[in-house]
């Protein structure tokens, strides 16, 4: 555990080193589009993250391998090299879609190369557990075919989730963490050593969405662009077709004892084909919804809307903050509802405690305008928006007449004009464009 901690660990301070310096570059190189009529942000915010994600991710492999517990995985598996050369090819198309913004059929024929590349170097589904008939063997065409469409699903649900400041990073971290459980688990418990390149794939994801999140979290400073979007949607493909397709299920041993007890037991077998599906139940959802959508409207499957999730949740009334924490509730609830029942699918408890947790889900969903209130003795610890009316009030009463007392003008306000995207000396570390919610202190 302490190796992937490590691991996990460098390839966050990595992404978040780097996340600056990219920063400036996208400013300079003008990778900052113009803001479209589906955008939910205001003012022009460089791209291409996925660039320091992208390094992260090759932090993390090369951390990993010269690690003694872990350099056996890269001696006895090719799976850590897949991933890297498929990474790289996806990371590559995204660099250049997030700059000159190329056609959609393009990318969709990069996806499917990408996933092409894995798939020659060994990371491809072998066999699938299936619940009433057993493990059932694929020819390689239809590992093939299965895997391809697995990692194209995955990328592009990710792609259409990333629509709110750190939402995409987040539910995938969140989703990410429930998986690497799962694994460690299933390598540590069962002693399955094809489960480990799962394990490192789930601990490196980890540290990519955490390195690249403080600085994507509502108001974002850049964004990941396809650049990042799609590579984490192929990192994480790539964790889901290892433990599924690569790990036997028949070496657990879980054929024994009474019938019921041999069928509460085969729960961890069954469980590959679900996580997958858990882990980007949301995305794809809201993949599928989008599809539907658009061509019962005569549109192409890839044209860009705002009808997605997030975009509902504002139009109810959500705040932009608020919407990205329900988001982040339902990954949740769905990823680690699935991983305890993997755990313990007898308990009653856990079944309870997910249709409690799914109530308050809704509950928030039709409350958008809430607002809790703080008890008095604890108005100064707390935002200005969670504080009592009279409270605000009452301190900003002394203020003014302090103000007053000392003859101090008003300052005095002036228009600026918003900053186009490619405007060259902007400074990479100042925000861009004017900004309502900061005064002007000029």
């Amino acid at each position: 555990m302490r190796e992937y901690l490590l691991t996990l660990c460098i390839t966050a301070a990595v992404t978040y080193l780097l996340t600056g310096p990219v920063r400036k570059f996208a400013i300079v190189a003008g990778a900052m589009p113009e803001i479209r009529a589906r955008d939910v942000h205001r003012e022009p915010t460089p791209r291409l993250g996925g660039i320091a994600m992208f390094f992260g991710l090759c932090a993390g492999l090369l951390v990993a391998d010269h690690l003694s517990s872990l350099n056996w995985v890269f001696e006895k598996s090719n799976e850590p090299r897949a991933l890297l050369s498929g990474a790289a090819l996806i990371w590559l198309i995204g660099v250049l879609d997030d700059k000159f913004e190329i056609d959609a059929l393009i990318k969709l024929g990069g996806q499917m190369i990408a996933a092409g590349v894995m798939v020659m170097q060994g990371l491809t589904i072998l066999w699938l557990p299936i619940p009433g008939v057993g493990n059932v063997a694929l020819t390689q065409w239809q590992g093939t075919l299965l895997t391809v469409a697995l990692v194209v699903i995955t990328i592009n649900a990710v792609n259409f989730v990333d629509g709110l400041d750190g939402l995409a990073a987040g539910m995938v971290c969140i989703a990410t963490v429930a998986f690497f459980l799962y694994a460690y688990r299933v390598w540590v418990s069962y002693g399955i050593e094809a489960a480990a390149p799962a394990t490192l794939f789930a601990s490196i994801l980890m540290g990519m969405c955490l390195g690249f999140l403080p600085h994507n979290m509502h108001p974002a400073r850049i964004f990941m662009g396809d650049s990042g979007s799609m590579l984490i949607g192929l990192v994480l493909a790539a964790g889901a077709i290892s433990i599924t397709g690569q790990v036997d299920p028949d070496v657990m041993n879980l054929f024994s004892g009474s019938e019921r007890a041999t069928v509460h037991q085969m729960v961890p077998v069954y469980i590959p084909l679900l996580m997958p599906l858990t882990i980007i139940a949301i995305p794809a959802a809201d993949l599928v919804l989008a599809i539907v959508r658009r061509t019962w409207r005569g549109q192409s499957p890839f044209a860009a809307d705002r009808g997605h999730l997030h975009h509902r949740l504002l139009e109810i009334g959500h705040s932009h903050s608020r919407a990205v924490l329900i988001m982040y509730f339902w990954s949740a609830l769905i990823a680690f509802g699935a991983l305890a029942y993997s755990v313990n699918s007898a308990s009653m408890w856990i079944v309870l405690g997910v249709v409690f947790l799914s109530a308050v889900g809704l509950v928030l969903l039709l409350l958008p305008r809430f607002t809790p209130r703080v008890p008095v003795w604890a108005q100064r610890f707390v935002p200005p928006r969670y504080r009592r009316r009279r409270a605000v009030a009452a301190e900003a009463e002394p203020a003014v007449e302090s103000a007053a007392e000392d003859g101090a003008d008003e300052p005095e306000t002036e228009e600026r004009a918003p900053v186009t995207a490619g405007v060259s000396g902007v400074n990479g570390a100042t925000a861009i464009g004017t900004r309502g919610r900061f005064p002007d202190r000029s």
